[in-house]
């Protein structure tokens, strides 16, 4: 059985902009929350951030940039987070042997080891978000909400 918020969580009109905006929110930090319950019982303290880093980096090497891009934080940002992974032994950065000015930041078998650990964690979050839905529903909530990032991710807005 679909679970039904109670009224006081209903947008009074969920077609508003600003409707849709605190919906998104509240679901991206409903989920993050769910995402640190799993990752305290694991013993895993990691921020949003430092998980993004992590799975952007298990997908293959990247640049502080890319990966600042990523976590929507600045590269300098990006630079103290990814001081803190190395220090944990999780990352490594090596130097580009195309561009010596470049790193390549990478996983350490320590930090793939813990990535499919939280990578476990995020299947289990994304299943109990999904819970009841059909593999068909599944799939049109995850394409309608590609639709709504890209349309506002153009650089010219259509009306």
């Amino acid at each position: 059985m679909a679970h039904t918020p109670p009224p006081w969580d209903l947008p009074a009109d969920p077609c508003t902009a600003s409707a849709l905006g605190i919906l998104l929110r509240q679901t991206r930090d409903a989920m993050w929350a769910r995402m640190a319950v799993e990752l305290d019982a694991l013993g895993h303290d990691l921020t949003f951030s430092q998980y993004i880093t992590l799975k952007k980096l298990a997908a293959g090497g990247a640049s502080v940039t890319d990966l600042a891009r990523a976590a929507e934080v600045n590269p300098g940002a990006m630079t103290r987070l990814l001081d803190k992974l190395e220090a944990r032994g999780l990352i490594e950065r090596v130097a580009d042997p195309s561009d010596r000015r470049a790193l390549d930041i990478r996983l350490t078998d320590a930090g793939t080891i813990i990535w499919q650990d939280i990578n476990q964690c995020g299947m289990r979050v994304r299943e109990a978000a999904m819970h009841g839905m059909t593999d068909a529903e599944r799939q049109q909530l995850t394409g309608l909400l590609v639709r709504v990032r890209d349309n506002l991710s153009t650089p010219n807005p259509r009306p």
